[in-house]
């Protein structure tokens, strides 16, 4: 969840040696179709393919849509493709994107959302594969056409970029499957808890915030720290920990790696990655009036009253970050919140 460079490395974190497959420099798709293949028909896009069992594969028909492909600009709409930037080099962060179990395709909720999307706008989607600092370059630079990357709204973001929001920002609460306990959109019901937590996160600042709160009352919380993801887990399945707090999606990812093990766990709550005071949203990025943020907003948008969004979301395991419309530049964190 991106709000800033240092979450790159909270995420990264939150994965620890899950992460699938050997990064290329740029994947290109074959979810086939090309410009003119405009109504009945339309692209087949493979939701969750080669997902190393972090998705349900699922495929999913996309007509493109003319009212939609027409909103495009004219450069766009010409070319025939919309090129896709994702940062998810050198490692990527699974659920959101990594390559594959065949070592060469790119997969996650983002490059497969922005499959989607193409499909929709009547276009070939050309995803490029890059550090999380290159997706920025290269939408700077007009070689990439948006990204679908896992980027957080910002007010600071929004002087250079135009957004299409597509999904919460949110932190999660992971137990043991057969540990009553949830969150309840309550700090207090972390009284007397033992929480893991990363050092340096966004996900620490507010729980440390919590503790005090309950210090203030009289209430123990305690805060536990871990050098890595797998320590984590083996303090969870061993009820050393009550808990812990950590990136909505890397809580998913490892949610569906643990099904079939000895310690199955689930989510107990999420919260806000901006805090108490704003949801934070995750948002498709373009060059600021560059026209891409409507047409594709829209293209969201039509995903969402088809229910195939939903349908991605749940091969996935991020039903809990649903956005029920896409926003065009939607308030952002402000500096405050950073």
């Amino acid at each position: 969840m991106r709000r800033r460079p240092s979450l790159r490395t909270r995420f990264a974190r939150g994965l620890g040696a899950a992460t699938a497959g050997v990064a290329l420099a740029s994947c290109l798709t074959a979810c086939g179709g090309d410009a003119e293949a405009t109504g009945a028909g339309g692209d087949v896009v493979t939701v969750g393919a080669v997902s190393n069992g972090a998705a349900r594969q699922t495929e999913l028909t996309v007509p493109a849509v003319e009212a939609l492909r027409a909103q495009l600009p004219a450069a766009v709409r010409e070319r025939g493709e919309l090129v896709i930037g994702v940062g998810a080099l050198p490692a990527g962060f699974p659920p959101l994107a990594y390559v594959g179990t065949d070592q060469k395709t790119l997969t996650g909720a983002e490059p497969d959302l922005g499959r989607l999307v193409a499909a929709a706008l009547g276009l070939k989607p050309v995803v490029k594969n890059s550090t999380w600092e290159n997706v920025f370059l290269g939408v700077d630079s007009g070689k990439v056409d948006v990204a679908f990357t896992n980027v957080t709204v910002t007010e600071e973001r929004k002087k250079k970029y135009e957004f299409a929001s597509y999904r919460q920002d949110n932190l999660a609460f992971e137990v043991l499957k057969d540990n009553p306990w949830n969150f309840g959109n309550d700090f207090h019901s972390l009284a007397g808890k033992t929480v893991a937590v990363s050092s340096g996160t966004n996900q620490e600042k507010i729980l440390l915030e919590w503790q005090k709160k309950l210090q203030a009352e009289g209430k123990d919380l305690t805060v536990k720290y871990f050098p890595d993801a797998n320590s984590t887990v083996l303090a969870l399945s061993g009820k050393k920990i009550d808990l812990s707090f950590g990136p909505n999606p890397s809580i998913a990812y490892h949610i569906t790696q643990s099904a079939s093990g000895n310690a199955p766990t689930r989510s107990a709550g999420s919260f806000s990655g901006a805090g108490e005071s704003l949801q934070g949203l995750i948002a498709a990025t373009a060059k600021k009036d560059s026209g891409l943020a409507r047409p594709v907003a829209e293209a969201i948008n039509h995903l969402i009253k088809n229910g195939q969004y939903a349908q991605l979301l749940a091969a996935w395991n991020l039903s809990n970050e649903t956005v029920t419309a896409s926003e065009i530049d939607p308030p952002g964190l402000p500096a405050t919140n950073s």
